[in-house]
């Protein structure tokens, strides 16, 4: 494949976090062809080692601070409640006019975490690739991952030559992108993925406190529906934990609203108020209609997350 000269390819690219978001941004810009020199870091000394022995980056470093010498983009791809004292650590280090940008879920307390610590001339360009997968850890990562999914850009400051090179970046690993305020991301996010995945935990959590029900029949029986609470419930926890510690107010908000809807659900079941139910589902399936439509994801039994070779 050709290398790729655009405005989107960086000569230095440092990975600081090896997860599934880094090791699959890695592997996307592998497959579009940049010529980035990638270099890794992680904090663990074994994830260190897997990445090394899966042919992860182009050099792994034993700190973040090494990582990002000369780097002309950071992305910092590490739990949201880690991001403040990371970007600490690496801003003596950062490179005169370099671009930091980071991938988390959680926009408003990132950014006040992270912001301060950078240097004056150093761009701060968050960002949130909306993509995933239950596994995590750097053999989780893929090429595919970003595909046809949004990457929202939230650059609160940000020059628009710094924010426009990594809309273009994210572009080039096969995202579509938004540009979006700090404020709407976080409660967009509450909406789509932060209480979903609330729920989700709860929900598997009330199958194993329901002794009435043995874990057998739980594994034995399981429908779609609840495996597929069980596939986002999967998910890290730490990662999540610093979410919802993170995002309180947005959280809280729709979870409210969430709490009122079941209320009248449940209103409806006791009072036999079959229209109601109805009606209410009715509305709500055209909604997995309209994701369907925008290709956001498909009817496989597999959720189109097959992992494709690398």
């Amino acid at each position: 494949m050709s290398e790729t000269q655009g405005p989107e390819n960086y000569g230095k690219v440092a990975l600081i976090g090896l997860g599934l978001i880094a090791s699959s941004i890695f592997w996307a810009m592998k497959r579009a062809g940049m010529d980035s020199h990638v270099t890794g870091y992680a904090r663990s000394a074994e994830t260190r080692e897997t990445a090394k022995r899966l042919g992860l980056c182009h050099e792994i470093v034993d700190s973040a601070e090494e990582a990002v010498k000369d780097a002309d983009l950071v992305i910092l791809a590490v739990p949201v409640g880690a991001m403040g004292p990371i970007a600490e650590a690496i801003a003596p280090h950062l490179k005169p006019g370099c671009t930091v940008s980071d991938v988390g879920s959680v926009k408003k307390e990132v950014i006040e975490a992270v912001r301060p610590h950078l240097p004056e001339g150093v761009n701060f360009v968050p960002t949130h690739p909306m993509a995933g997968t239950e596994h995590s850890g750097p053999g989780a990562g893929f090429a595919s991952l970003y595909d046809n999914r949004w990457c929202l850009i939230v650059p609160d400051g940000a020059s628009e030559e710094a924010t426009a090179r990594v809309e273009a970046f994210w572009q080039a690993l096969g995202a579509k992108t938004e540009q979006m305020e700090v404020e709407h991301h976080d409660l967009v996010c509450a909406v789509v993925s932060h209480v979903p995945h609330l729920i989700a935990y709860t929900m598997v959590g009330v199958a194993d406190d329901l002794r009435r029900v043995s874990d057998q029949e739980v594994i034995k029986f399981s429908a779609a529906g609840f495996r597929d609470f069980t596939r986002i419930a999967a998910s890290d926890p730490t990662m999540w934990r610093d979410v919802f510690m993170t995002n309180k107010q947005a959280t809280l908000e729709i979870l409210g609203r969430f709490t009122e809807e079941l209320f009248a659900l449940q209103r409806a079941i006791r009072t036999g108020d079959g229209q109601l139910l109805f009606d209410y589902f009715t509305r709500t399936r055209e909604i997995r209609r309209g994701i369907l439509q925008a290709g956001q994801d498909t009817d496989a039994p597999d959720f189109g997350r097959v992992k494709v070779e690398k």
